[in-house]
């Protein structure tokens, strides 16, 4: 976890070829799981966040073998910021007014 915004910034266009300025958060979390960085774009400059647990590791959802990211909604990030295991939630199937379809 030594890198700091412009090594992260390099990390998320070489590696996962995306867009820094795409408004999008990017989490980053330590070997150990004890750490995490975040990294958004706001308001024309980047801010990072920096999370470290004294005891326990954050819980992340499963990820395939050869994956290097994983998408997260805002509910899901802020479940794992707290130390709630992602993977073990059951969620509700969200309710939709008759005639509509879910997306």
């Amino acid at each position: 976890m030594r890198k700091s915004i412009d090594g992260l910034m390099a990390l998320v266009r070489t590696a996962w070829g995306e867009d820094v300025y795409s408004g999008h958060l990017f989490v980053f979390v330590s070997r150990r799981g004890d750490r995490v960085k975040i990294l958004p774009f706001s308001r024309g400059g980047f801010v990072l966040y920096y999370n470290r647990l004294e005891t326990g590791r954050f819980r992340l959802p499963p990820v395939e073998a050869d994956a290097q990211s994983v998408p997260l909604d805002a509910t899901q990030l802020a479940m794992l910021l707290d130390g709630i295991d992602v993977a073990g939630v059951k969620r509700q199937p969200a309710w939709t007014p008759p005639g509509r379809t879910g997306s």
